[in-house]
């Protein structure tokens, strides 16, 4: 029995606007945990490496996301003891349609011609079982040659997704149209007549016959994200297309790039209906209706306690939220942002994005806690001319060697051991232990144990902004 080698794909670049203020530009939605017990990217992983038998072989995934967030990707495969096949990083976003033509580019470099599963990062399912046999049925057709989009069976007559109309055809399903978000009336039409699906937004296909479809229909695509990729740099796991090259790549979804081109050409579309309790999660209604909930239809998680409520979602991070009369209601706390709004409106969340962005607001990109390749920091307080943070460093991992104009720091040891070079000293602090780095002074802050380092940084100056920094050597190529 000869094997179908299957290449998975993950889409992970997304931003998740309509989470915030969970999700940040900074650390988006695919990387938190908003169902389960692991990160939606985690369980995208997860879901694709069980999709081997007997007549198919699956190789590492291939990851494509963007430069910023290249660590937390390596960081949390790492977490499911999962290394990637490369991770594709995008200098500059492009939609959809791009970002599958470099996952089909890199894919080709080993020499077979792979079938393709391409998920998004940001998906839930709750029966796994049938997403493996699913994804299964659709490799072998696409194996034939056909393209295969997984069509979510719908249980509801749901006004956020596209459709797609099928037609039976053999044993399967033929695409015969895709059709835009419906109102309501039209969405329980497509509900009635039972020939409608959601568009998953994934897809099967041999890497070769994507290249050969969007040639076909979008050239100018095909031929921008290949001559960038041809110029592409190599980092270990990091692949990197030339930027210049890539900024002029036009910007496509997969779908009306090719997708809703196929119907009636030359490149067979066919659809695998997924019964499997999936959700894309694009918004906070969406998280409430897979989280489990009280006989009033109330979720919560984290510190929350809910009274004299119905059908609302409290989301607690940091600190104890309480809800009483609420109705239809979602509650979102951090620790510098809270977001009240209606179930029904959570898809206008964006709009609250796009305020911020236009106000040039830190909380739509970065939250409190920001995480680092080396660890994370946590600005705890912070006043006129001085701001106090809570810095964690990994065993075995180190903070440029940098120096700022406009600042001193003190350090104060909290738990583990600190290596600090300090000007022309090098020393070691353990618990309790603190030093102070002048204004102008070249310093270092490093962790040469094996369990994780902890300090409080005290910083006072004119000027305490994350730019003040002059890097000379970083481990992680940052300048």
């Amino acid at each position: 029995m000869s094997k179908i080698d299957v290449q998975p794909v993950i889409m992970a670049g997304g931003s998740g606007t309509r989470l915030w203020p969970l999700s940040r530009a900074g650390y988006p939605k695919q990387f938190l945990i908003l169902s389960g017990n692991s990160s939606l990217f985690q369980q995208a992983a997860d879901r694709l490496a069980t999709l081997g038998a007997e007549d198919i072989t699956v190789a590492a995934p291939l990851v494509v996301g963007n430069e910023e967030h290249r660590f937390m990707v390596l960081d949390q495969l790492r977490e499911q003891r999962l290394t990637p096949g490369a991770v594709l990083l995008e200098p500059v976003g492009r939609n959809t349609a791009p970002a599958i033509t470099l996952a089909a580019l890199q894919a080709l470099q080993a020499g077979s011609d792979p079938v393709l599963v391409v998920t998004p990062a940001d998906q839930t399912v709750t029966d796994p079982d049938a997403f493996t046999t699913a994804l299964q049925d659709a490799i072998r057709q696409a194996s034939e040659g056909a393209i295969v989009i997984l069509g979510i069976t719908p249980d509801r007559p749901e006004t956020g997704y596209g459709y797609i109309r099928s037609q039976a055809e053999g044993t399967g399903l033929r695409v015969e149209a895709f059709v835009e978000k419906p109102d309501a009336a039209t969405a329980q039409r497509y509900l009635d007549e039972g020939a409608y699906y959601w568009n998953s937004g994934m897809f099967v296909l041999r890497a070769s016959t994507w290249l050969k479809a969007l040639q076909r229909f979008r050239p100018d695509i095909e031929t921008a994200t290949r001559a960038a990729f041809d110029a592409r740099a190599t980092d270990g796991a990091f692949v990197r297309p030339a930027k210049d090259g890539f900024a002029q790549v036009p910007s496509e979804s997969i779908d009306y790039a090719v997708m809703e081109r196929c119907p009636g050409s030359e490149f067979p579309l066919r659809m695998v209906p997924l019964d499997a309790g999936w959700n894309d999660l694009g918004a906070w209604e969406a998280v409430w209706q897979v989280a489990p909930k009280d006989d009033a239809g109330n979720a919560s998680r984290g510190d929350a306690i809910i009274t004299d409520s119905r059908n609302t979602l409290v989301h607690a991070t940091s600190r104890l939220v309480s809800a009483v009369g609420l109705d239809n209601i979602v509650v979102v706390e951090t620790p510098d942002a809270v977001l009240v709004a209606d179930r029904s409106k959570s898809q206008d969340v964006k709009k609250i994005v796009n305020q911020l962005t236009a106000s040039q607001r830190g909380e739509q990109n970065l939250h409190r806690k920001v995480h680092r390749p080396w660890g994370w920091y946590d600005s705890i307080d912070m006043g006129e001319r001085f701001q106090v943070k809570r810095i964690m460093v990994k065993p075995g991992a180190s903070l440029s060697l940098q120096m700022h104009h406009h600042r001193a720091e003190h350090w104060i040891v909290v738990s583990g051991t600190a290596e600090v070079v300090n000007g022309e000293k090098t020393i070691l602090l353990t618990e309790n232990q603190s030093t102070y780095i002048p204004l102008g002074q070249v310093h270092r802050l490093s962790n040469p144990g094996k369990v994780q380092l902890e300090i409080i940084e005290v910083q006072s100056g004119s000027y305490l902004g994350e730019d003040d920094i002059v890097r000379y050597q970083d481990t992680y190529g940052r300048n």
